[in-house]
């Protein structure tokens, strides 16, 4: 993208309740040649010895406009000096469509230009050419366990420095969020390296941290899936005490995946829900009655749909069945992660959840250890895993152990095998992730007065730049 900057101009300072601007061709100051847009435009007018500034405004007929050559940038009223930016020449995700408008930054969030224009006078004091790029909302991963060798369950020297690593290396597949997750563990584990995992903004050091999401241990034996049998727990004190017992504390915890046919569990589920912590329903023998007193309960997620559940069947759908279930309380959203790798699930399947349930789908990696290192043996939690191709199995096993997929290749595998929009694509990886967290209203959208967290995209749905809080972050 280029980036344009301004020489100095006046701008006209008298504005009409209802300025009706035009935008001109470089080089052009009449109104004439120009069509009407709803707000005013500003454009470059260009010579051969200066950059001029020019704002067209049409105000009882009388057309105004002045350029300047001085080094003095020209006198901005909106209501902070921070600097604005103006991305043009692009499509930006907004109100599930891509449109064909601009975006304005300013002090790391998403601006109205009307209110910009109209209320505070104010104008962009540099503007990005996108080049006919997307822009989207950035990519929010809440299953993530590692990368690049990097394992969040292993109570390591440096958990901090290991977390940041890997937050600096997603920036490139276009995650600007996500949620560091930890395996089923010995509660030494959990009261070493959950004190560790803060709660914090991105930026250029890397995505930010939404929060923890705790996968285990109370989950099912049956479908443990790569979790070690030995860890293990089940709710035997009542539900909460063995919450605080096992992992110590719930600090900076967004998200808990468990077995809800485990006894007492609904204790859990109210504590957890009530804490503001999204529960998950995974690695579960449940059946869907079950599955639904949960829902009933505050869960609202299912972990790795089709994964470590039972099978759909015809006359109990178990867990799956929650897509279509009409015991869902009126206004609540079930939601569900897909790793869309090409491997956990086949296309067909996909393809089912997505059209049974399209607002519910969340994007997910379950991203390993091995995500971004050649093949070989790495760690997952206490287990060893063998990363054959673009497989990863516990070691000694067939049995499936997370991906090494990054959320661009998810966002693409999904788009190409279930044939869906590139807005559906782009949203599954950023607006539902942020609606099951609660925090749709700061994250997850372009909308205005939301957190600048984007990603711009070609149209292959190839990740060209990551900008978090209206900075770039990283860039092809």
């Amino acid at each position: 993208m280029r980036e344009v900057f301004f020489g100095d101009a006046e701008r006209v300072t008298s504005v009409a309740p209802r300025l009706s601007a035009r935008r001109e061709s470089p080089g052009t100051t009449t109104a004439d040649s120009a069509r009407d847009t709803p707000y005013s435009t500003d454009f470059l007018a260009n010579t051969s010895e200066r950059s001029i500034r020019v704002k067209v405004c049409e105000l009882t007929g009388v057309l105004k406009c002045r350029g300047g050559i001085s080094g003095e940038m020209p006198s901005n009223k909106s209501v902070s000096d921070a600097p604005i930016t103006q991305f043009v020449n692009c499509r930006i995700l907004k109100d599930h469509k891509l449109q064909r408008e601009d975006l304005w930054v300013r002090e790391g969030k998403i601006l109205n230009p009307e209110k910009l224009f109209f209320d505070e006078q104010g104008f962009a004091d540099h503007k990005v050419d996108c080049e006919n790029k997307i822009i989207a909302p950035g990519f929010i991963d809440v299953q993530i366990n590692g990368g690049y060798g990097i394992d969040f369950s292993q109570a390591s020297s440096d958990i901090r420095g290991g977390v940041a690593l890997v937050a600096k290396k997603i920036l490139e597949h276009g995650v600007t969020s996500f949620c560091p997750t930890l395996v089923t563990s010995p509660p030494h584990i959990y009261h070493k390296v959950i004190p560790e995992l803060k709660v914090q903004d991105g930026g250029p050091e890397g995505a930010g941290v939404l929060g923890i999401h705790l996968e285990g241990p109370f989950i099912s034996e049956e479908k443990r899936g790569a979790h070690p049998p030995k860890f293990l727990r089940t709710f035997k004190g009542g539900g909460v005490a063995d919450l605080m017992e096992t992992y110590g504390r719930l600090d900076n915890v967004a998200m808990v995946t468990l077995a809800p046919e485990l006894a007492n569990s609904a204790a859990a589920i109210h504590e957890l829900s009530g804490r503001g912590i999204a529960v998950s329903l995974g690695h579960s023998m449940a059946d869907l009655s079950q599955a639904e007193e949960a829902v009933q309960n505050g869960a609202t997620f299912i972990t790795h749909l089709f994964n470590a559940m039972l099978p759909f069947h015809h006359r109990d759908p178990g867990i799956v069945g929650l897509l279509t279930s009409d015991r869902v309380p009126p206004g609540q959203t079930v939601y569900y992660g897909m790793i869309a790798d090409g491997i956990h699930t086949h296309p067909a399947a996909l393809r089912i959840a997505h059209r049974a349930h399209p607002a519910g789908l969340v994007l997910v990696t379950d991203a390993v250890t091995a995500m971004g290192l050649p093949p070989g043996q790495h760690t997952l939690g206490q287990q060893q895993i063998d990363i054959q191709g673009l497989h990863a199995y516990v070691a000694g096993t067939t049995t499936l152990s997370g991906s090494i997929a990054t959320m661009d290749m998810c966002v693409r595998h999904f788009r190409e095998v279930s044939g869906c929009t590139v807005e559906a694509a782009l949203e599954a990886a950023s607006l539902h992730p942020a609606q099951l967290l609660g925090i749709s209203h700061r994250k997850g959208t372009l909308e205005y007065g939301t957190d600048a967290d984007f990603v711009v995209l070609d149209d292959t749905l190839t990740v060209r730049e990551t900008y978090i809080a209206g900075q770039q972050v990283w860039r092809k």
